[in-house]
């Protein structure tokens, strides 16, 4: 039997995202996770554990097992 390479199977670890439990690669930034999504960063507003990440932050904030994350769609309107 041969061993498992870790790129083939990337950790990965639970968060809780709009209440709903989702799994993701471990050590994940919010601008990636927001990529994943197929979110525009522009449009989303989020929060991790009931703190906003300003847009400028998302690249270096990493998520943990166990955060709450919500992600809200800002539309415009006229």
């Amino acid at each position: 039997m041969m061993p498992a390479r870790a790129a083939e199977h990337p950790e990965s670890m639970k968060i809780r995202l709009n209440g709903e439990e989702r799994e993701v690669t471990e050590n994940l930034t919010v601008a990636e996770l927001v990529g994943e999504l197929g979110l525009s960063p522009r449009q989303v507003a989020v929060e991790v554990n009931r703190e906003l990440v300003p847009r400028s932050e998302r690249d270096t904030a990493r998520l943990s097992e166990g955060d709450e994350i919500e992600m809200v769609t800002l539309v415009g309107g006229g």
